[in-house]
């Protein structure tokens, strides 16, 4: 089942802490209770990647202001979620997406190339099977991580960066939220 919710400024952290809670209370028989929440990075300083060329413009742009708020946001909205890992890619936008989050939280971001979606799939089955785990990707990476983890097909665009998706991989769940 995939539910579509809106997650305004005020109550979106208890909908999504109501959320956690019930998907951490499935039935006894699903394996490990791991959740993944999985993003697309802010924002980009650059205007993205449908955005006409600048010159000189980086191979690895930072985020905008926009972008820097939805990393906050983001931050706000998932400091009680009990993550214990976090992931992104070798890129800066994914890194500072999940900056906030991280110095939150007090944790250390682990990286991984963004062309290594098996690696990635293979790290959290070995390493944090009955974690909460944040992954921060891109529009082109999330869809193979989903798809991985639950079995599940998505598209993101390039001008979507308020999905939120919150998975449990051993009930093939998915929930995709925006923020």
């Amino acid at each position: 089942m995939s539910w579509g919710w809106a997650i305004g400024a005020s109550g979106g952290s208890a909908c999504v802490r109501l959320l956690l809670v019930g998907l951490f209370a499935l039935p006894a028989a699903v394996d490990a209770q791991t959740l993944v929440i999985a993003v697309r990075h802010a924002e980009r300083a650059d205007g993205g990647a449908g955005a006409a060329p600048m010159t000189d413009a980086p191979a690895d742009p930072l985020l905008s202001a926009a972008g820097e708020a939805r990393a906050a946001r983001l931050a706000g909205l998932l400091a009680d979620s009990g993550i214990t890992a976090i992931f992104t890619t070798e890129f800066r936008r994914t890194q500072d997406t999940a900056k906030p989050i991280a110095a939150k939280l007090g944790l250390t971001t682990t990286i991984v190339k963004a062309s290594d979606t098996a690696g990635l799939l293979a790290r959290l089955k070995a390493s944090h099977a009955n974690d909460v785990v944040l992954i921060v990707g891109h529009s082109n990476t999330l869809p193979a991580v989903i798809k991985g983890l639950t079995g599940r097909d998505v598209t993101i665009t390039d001008s979507q960066y308020d999905d939120l998706f919150l998975l449990v991989p051993s009930a093939k769940t998915m929930s995709r939220l925006k923020y």
